[in-house]
């Protein structure tokens, strides 16, 4: 499996910081008290698009347009985080952006994503369906399409957690969040880098439990997608270079459902103040489940808030369940 350098990690983030800068890491005394332990919290929820996905479409749109200048249209399919990004990077270098989503995304990640410049086009149930139109789109209109993972898309999101694991070098655990991998393949990779002995526990939804299934098998195993609060994580099908590191860098990956969710992110905002999305505050979900066990009584942990973009009406309703 191919890790960067510490410089090709350093590199990427300099051009991400050409774009937004860094991200604070707070430590918050009620969450201390609510996991009975040493807490940072990782705002990548205070990017300019509030979603840790921003970092990884600079760095890599930056490098399309060096290596095929050619390029003026570009297509992904999107639940709305990796969409908005694309937008915002790619308005930057003048590119045309068209996005894919399932019925019944997001209202608000929608707008987002229209008022930043792209198109956005709704087919198909879930984000399998959409990618599969999102790619014949791409042959239709001769359209790039930006891939939900890649090693570029790692290298800038990886910033991020340079930025954390410098901060704080001696977390014994992190919890990161599994989409289709970027965000814990940048954290396998800002480990590897930085040399930190830090533990790597991967997230998802036990309403789509691709990667839980298929680390746990050894290899892909496709499953089914149910969830409603943690639309972030609504993956049926892993990615198999993601996984591929999954499999060799993670320690564990865990399961929380969406009442789990739900409880995190009223957790969130009672002991921050701060909007966290379902996927955003799955980290804090899983802290939550094993709060009692080894893997946090006495350590000190990080968790990434990797997002902050929900629906107000949403919102309202996880508030109003407490």
């Amino acid at each position: 499996m191919y890790l960067p350098s510490l410089a090709d990690l350093d590199a990427a983030a300099a051009l991400v910081y050409r774009a937004m800068p860094p991200t604070p890491q707070y430590s918050w005394p009620l969450l201390n008290e609510a996991l009975a332990t040493d807490t940072w919290v990782k705002h990548e929820n205070h990017t300019p698009l509030g979603t840790f996905k921003a970092r990884g479409a600079v760095v890599y749109l930056d490098a399309l347009v060096r290596r095929a200048p050619e390029v003026r249209g570009i297509i992904a399919p999107t639940r709305g985080n990796h969409g908005q990004a694309i937008a915002f990077s790619g308005a930057r270098l003048g590119l045309d952006v068209t996005v894919v989503v399932p019925h019944g995304n997001s209202v608000e990640k929608n707008a987002c994503m229209r008022g930043l410049g792209a198109r956005v086009i709704e087919h198909g149930h879930d984000f399998q369906e959409s990618r599969e139109h999102a790619l014949a789109l791409m042959r239709d209109e001769g359209l790039h399409m930006v891939p939900s993972y890649h090693e570029d898309l790692v290298a800038g999101v990886a910033s991020g957690w340079l930025e954390l694991f410098r901060a704080q070098p001696d977390l014994d655990l992190v919890l990161v969040p599994i989409g289709q991998g970027s965000g814990i393949c940048g954290a396998i990779a800002a480990r590897h880098a930085l040399g930190v002995k830090t533990r790597i526990i991967g997230v998802v939804s036990s309403h789509a439990p691709a990667y839980q299934r298929s680390f746990r098998a050894g290899y892909s195993i496709e499953a089914a997608v149910s969830t409603v609060v943690a639309d972030g994580l609504a993956c049926r099908v892993a990615d198999a270079a993601s996984l591929a590191a999954v499999l060799e860098c993670a320690d564990d990956v865990l399961a929380v459902s969406d009442d789990e969710v739900a409880r995190a992110m009223r957790l969130y905002y009672r002991c921050t103040h701060n909007l966290a999305e379902g996927a955003g505050a799955a980290a804090l979900a899983a802290a939550m489940q094993i709060k009692d066990g080894p893997l946090i009584r006495g350590k000190k942990i990080g968790l990434p808030l990797t997002g902050g973009n929900v629906d107000a009406a949403l919102f309202l309703h996880i508030l109003q369940g407490a």
